[in-house]
């Protein structure tokens, strides 16, 4: 396993190369008077020093000892930014919701807690780190561990005080929508709709929908949090494009047992498995276009995941309006 490379660009220097500096490897605002056209002056409250750098490598020291807890990361963050509604504009990633009941005890969130408590000792030694933002940036230092791409940090995210403000559950993507055969029309029919709806919600078109999916290379389901059996692919804290392939080169046929309906490869085995809702990424038209270009060009799927996951873990979390100009 590579170790990571802590070699992140300060954010103001990849968003304004020109405008207010910034220490290297923190982000840190310390009493900046900046002038705004003529006579105007304005004045930025002074912030706390955070080593943006120090608590990755601090992430990644502790991902040594546990890799599997990588995938976990992912899915930490992905749920707590998966809550977001554009048309209301409420949930996503701003207020570390997660911590509280009822958010914590959604269906989708389960074994979710240990990831939180995983990462306590790094909030413990860097307080001025808020668990909305340790989540996102926890989940960026996990990808770039397991191979995948540098995705550029924005730290600002506030801790919500209570579970009053945690959103409705139901905004997260389920594994199959309809009648309970995964193989007929109407189950395909509306599980494509159901991701759609959801991934809708967010803003994603369905090229986006397919590169986010494409994050099922890492990790495996357990029969204990979401009832599901089994990893996506052979190498699931390594992040590639192999979900993809496999999807397309594999054959898939539905499990037989007891547990919800999920599929299994029968031509290179019966080790892997594949939700209904992994399984209209080759037979709804529109995905299949994007599950094969990601399939094929490994590079372009790691560009294009980088950019949709910092948007997917931005949603729900303000923009700093001209703070973000002068890159503080």
């Amino acid at each position: 396993m590579k170790m990571l490379r802590l070699n992140v660009t300060p954010l103001a220097r990849q968003m304004h190369s020109t405008t207010t500096s910034v220490r290297s490897r923190s982000i840190l605002a310390a009493g900046v008077v900046a002038s705004i056209g003529v006579g105007t002056t304005v004045v930025v409250a002074k912030e706390s020093a955070l080593d943006i750098e120090a608590v990755k490598k601090e992430v990644a020291t502790m991902l040594e000892d546990n890799e599997d807890m990588g995938p976990t990361l992912v899915r930490l963050a992905w749920h707590s930014s998966g809550t977001y509604d554009k048309a209301t504009k409420t949930g996503g990633s701003n207020g570390g919701t997660m911590r509280f009941d009822p958010e914590i005890n959604h269906g989708a969130n389960a074994g979710l807690a240990a990831a939180q408590d995983w990462l306590e000792p790094v909030k413990a030694k860097f307080p001025g780190i808020t668990y909305a933002d340790l989540w996102i940036l926890g989940s960026y230092t996990a990808i770039e561990y397991m191979g995948g791409p540098a995705i550029p940090f924005r730290a600002g995210r506030t801790d919500a005080p209570s579970g009053d403000h945690c959103p409705p559950e139901g905004r997260l993507p389920d594994g199959q929508a309809g009648p309970d055969d995964p193989e007929c029309a109407e189950s395909i029919d509306a599980t494509s709709a159901h991701v759609r709806k959801v991934f809708n919600a967010y803003g994603f078109n369905d090229k986006q929908m397919v590169c986010l999916i494409g994050a099922h290379a890492l990790g495996r389901c357990h029969t204990t949090s979401s009832g599901y059996d089994g990893p996506w692919t052979r190498a699931p804290t390594t992040f590639s494009n192999e979900y993809y392939r496999l999807l397309l080169e594999d054959t898939w046929t539905v499990r037989g047992w007891a547990g919800p309906k999920q599929y299994e490869n029968s031509k290179t085995g019966s080790d892997l498995m594949m939700l209904p809702a992994d399984m209209v990424l080759v037979r709804d038209p529109e995905f299949a276009k994007a599950t094969k270009h990601y399939a094929a060009d490994y590079a372009a799927f790691e560009k294009d995941f980088a950019k949709d996951f910092k948007t997917l873990t931005e949603l729900g979390f303000p923009s700093r309006g001209w703070k973000a100009w002068f890159g503080l």
